[in-house]
């Protein structure tokens, strides 16, 4: 049962609703239910929600919010989102806490994924 007044759920824009899927899936391991020709969702990724047909993107830059992933390998998982299309916005660096990557998978959705700081 979803927790009350909690972050239940994020939908985000996407211009091309198959490559923002097989992106998800080659370079994470997500997969997607299908509502429609304009609506897809997922689920168990730390947050459910879903992606819907718009020509809009969200980046940093537009004032978007910024999800960010955890890993812990934050070379080998910037290596698979290269290898499954995504774009590098900001390559690794160091922030206060750990370090990350920002990237904008097929449809211009800029995410960030972060780790632990090197020991």
């Amino acid at each position: 049962m979803p927790a009350h007044e909690k972050i239940n759920y994020v939908e985000f824009p996407a211009k091309d609703l198959a490559a923002t899927k097989a992106f998800f899936n080659a370079a994470f391991g997500w997969t997607f239910v299908d509502y429609g020709p304009d609506y897809v969702a997922f689920s168990d990724q730390g947050l459910d929600g879903g992606f819907f047909t718009s020509e809009q993107h969200s980046t940093t830059a537009n004032g978007g919010a910024l999800i960010v992933l955890f890993s812990e390998n934050l070379e080998a998982t910037q290596a698979k989102v290269s290898a499954a299309g995504g774009t590098i916005v900001k390559d690794i660096y160091s922030f206060p806490g750990g370090r990350r990557f920002h990237f904008a998978e097929p449809s211009g959705n800029e995410f960030a994924v972060w780790a632990q700081p090197e020991n």
